[in-house]
């Protein structure tokens, strides 16, 4: 039975954080299904949270920093092959503003780094899905639109 034919489907609705700090791009190294992988900090909506405030709050949990968003990067979707898990993935901008080094970090985040451009591309087997570089790849392409293009409706 199809979607259309009453099936119930939903993607994943997730967040990602583009952080930059002197040319450098703060990515998370992260157990995912068995492998190491990086990804830039990022997660899941919750009930009744903005994209802001999901996309502000995953970057303080995944990585103990406090950041100010400056765009909107774009909107992603994917399939993973492996569950055939749809995500839905909106992609933010931002500068990092204060960083808590004492903050217990999410469950199944090993570390935080800063990578290069080149660096993370590098490591672009260990990437967690698709997403993480095409993100990168439209923020260093200048793909930025403001934050204001999204709206919460009550």
């Amino acid at each position: 039975m199809s979607y259309r034919e009453g099936r119930f489907w939903q993607p994943d609705v997730t967040v990602a954080t583009i952080v930059v700090r002197d040319g450098r791009l703060l990515m998370v190294e992260e157990r995912a299904q068995g492998r190491l992988v990086f990804n830039q900090p990022a997660g899941h909506l919750e009930p009744d949270e903005t994209l802001l405030d999901a996309a502000l709050r995953e970057t303080r949990e995944e990585t103990g920093w406090d950041v100010q968003l400056t765009a909107f990067v774009g909107a992603y979707q994917w399939k993973a092959p492996e569950t055939g898990r749809h995500y839905l993935r909106f992609a933010f901008a931002a500068e990092p503003v204060r960083h808590d080094p004492a903050r217990t970090l999410d469950d199944g985040i090993l570390q935080t780094h800063w990578f290069t451009p080149a660096e993370l591309q590098q490591v672009r087997a260990r990437h967690r899905s698709p997403l993480v570089w095409q993100a990168v790849e439209d923020y260093l392409g200048g793909r930025r639109y403001p934050l204001d293009m999204l709206h919460q409706l009550a």
